[in-house]
């Protein structure tokens, strides 16, 4: 399962209720921070998050909304005490960036940070565990920079319990079974694996495209998508705004939805200059009707 906890939701400008980008993403219990806007150490712990839970951390690109809330966060694992290497995904040159703040304020962590760069010109699966697989896709933004994407990997076999009494399946049988094996009774009858399994979910997904100019090759690349979380910094009549500084309005971002086949969208990046971002919810959803807004502090399961 999935869950996705928002607890930055603005853009570059701070304001007085929104924090910068940054958001947890929770896989069967293994936590991913993504993005880390100013406060995002205070956000967590506001939002009952343990920072010591971070297996890794994904930074989309190196503007300051995205990034300063990073370091302060490590020298608080410190110390806490944190103990594991924490992995940091991020474009060139936050190894330069990460190198000066570890000479100058935390010579002496307990722990390893390591910096994995991303290639922000290709797609390509950029971290894997057991149960997952992170694909870095590429956006259109004024810096280098990538969006995330979180895809569950296919489950195992079940094999229905009320088949093995049925067919009296061994203990080699049901293994084999599993393995997506048809099986051959003592009499010679074959019996065909889908009779027998089955997936207990199909795999869900979380794609993470901010900032970026609308991109067809992105939403093509999260094709499928569960939830989609894309930026809307602006409403249409910003386009050439958008345009210019590489971002996206409510519309793009749900003309992405469109293209991706998204299940939802999710709205967020939002300019300082909207009182309310209704506005780009009722433009996201002339378009994509399963649009919402990114609500700082809100936990989405996907």
């Amino acid at each position: 399962m999935i869950k996705v906890t928002v607890l930055g939701r603005a853009s570059a400008k701070p304001t007085v209720n929104s924090h910068p980008s940054a958001q947890v993403v929770n896989v069967n219990e293994q936590y991913y921070l993504v993005d880390a806007g100013e406060g995002v150490q205070q956000q967590m712990f506001r939002r009952g998050i343990n920072p010591l839970k971070l297996r890794a951390v994904f930074i989309s690109h190196l503007h300051g909304d995205h990034v300063f809330g990073l370091f302060p966060l490590l020298s608080t694992l410190g110390l806490c005490g944190r103990q594991m290497p924490l992995k940091v995904f991020a474009p060139r040159p936050f190894g330069e960036i990460l190198e000066y703040h570890l000479r100058y304020f935390d010579p002496q962590l307990p722990y390893e940070v390591e910096w994995v760069e991303v290639d922000t010109t290709r797609h390509q699966m950029i971290f894997e565990s057991k149960t997952l697989e992170v694909w870095s896709i590429p956006l259109r933004h004024r810096v280098p920079c990538s969006g995330y994407h979180f895809k569950e990997k296919y489950p195992e076999l079940n094999v229905d319990k009320f088949k093995i009494t049925k067919y009296n399946l061994t203990i080699a049988q049901i293994v084999a079974a599993k393995r997506g094996e048809d099986i051959t009774l003592e009499d010679g009858t074959v019996i065909d694996n889908s009779e027998l399994t089955y997936r207990p979910f199909e795999p869900r997904s979380y794609a993470y495209l901010s900032d970026t100019s609308r991109s067809a090759v992105a939403a093509e690349r999260v094709k499928g998508v569960t939830l989609l979380y894309h930026e809307a910094t602006y409403t249409r009549e910003f386009q050439h705004d958008a345009k210019e500084r590489g971002h996206s309005t409510a519309a793009d971002a749900a003309q992405m939805a469109v293209v991706a086949g998204a299940e939802r969208l999710l709205l967020g990046h939002f300019s300082s200059r909207y009182k309310s971002p209704e506005v780009l919810l009722e433009e996201a959803k002339e378009i994509f009707e399963n649009s919402a807004l990114a609500e700082e502090g809100e936990t989405y399961t996907v």
